[in-house]
């Protein structure tokens, strides 16, 4: 829990950052560029380990036009979800086992490259078609009473996006955001008798744009 908690300050930092880099009154650092902050709604797809839907995540993207229309840049967010197991009897292996039920959390933390080709740049509504590409982090716990086990995993992750950029005066860099996505990473791990073979997800974010 220590280590997440970490992770979410690391990124709120980071994210605050980007902000004042953006800042109109910081313009002059990156004269042609954007930045998106989101809140995030997940949900997981086919068997999943946490496979109820949740809003706990965030996304953070900023970039800059290297065309009129191509904008290349970085990303990165994090997402809870969460299953409920009823009791159970579980086997612990070497003649041990324990009756209980469970609360599965899945965390995951992707970030690196992104990508967009973006319509009608000066326009009050601007689409675009996206693509984000890096290392996922993830870690897979299970609460029982008091006590807590939790596997954490690297993998490669993969994640297309939709979205629009929505500026009532695009004279002024400030406005709305509003995207769906699918994402794939290739995190695999084990927990006692559940896996993770692959995730897949689908959301949607909606938030500010600078």
């Amino acid at each position: 829990m220590k280590t997440m908690r970490y992770l979410i300050v690391k990124t709120a930092l980071l994210s605050a950052l980007f902000v004042l880099a953006f800042m109109p009154g910081k313009a002059q650092l990156i004269p042609d560029g954007y930045f998106n902050v989101d809140w995030q709604y997940n949900v997981p797809l086919g068997k999943s380990f946490a496979d109820k839907s949740s809003g706990w995540g965030m996304n953070f993207e900023g970039g800059a036009f290297v065309t009129p229309a191509i904008t290349v840049g970085g990303f990165i967010s994090y997402h809870t979800n969460n299953k409920y197991i009823d009791r159970q009897t579980l086997d612990l292996g070497r003649n041990s086992s324990v009756n209980t039920d469970q609360q599965h959390s899945l965390f995951q933390l992707p970030f690196g490259v992104s990508g967009r080709y973006n319509f009608f740049k000066h326009s009050v509504f601007q689409p675009y078609a996206g693509l984000k590409i890096g290392p996922n982090f993830t870690r897979i716990s299970t609460y029982y009473y008091v006590l807590k086990t939790y596997e954490n995993t690297w993998g490669f992750y993969l994640s297309p996006e939709l979205g629009v950029n929505i500026f009532p005066s695009p004279a002024n860099r400030f406005g709305f955001h509003v995207a769906v996505y699918y994402s794939y990473a290739s995190n695999h791990d084990n927990l006692w008798i559940y896996s993770i073979d692959d995730l897949n997800n689908f959301g949607f974010r909606i938030g500010v744009s600078f």
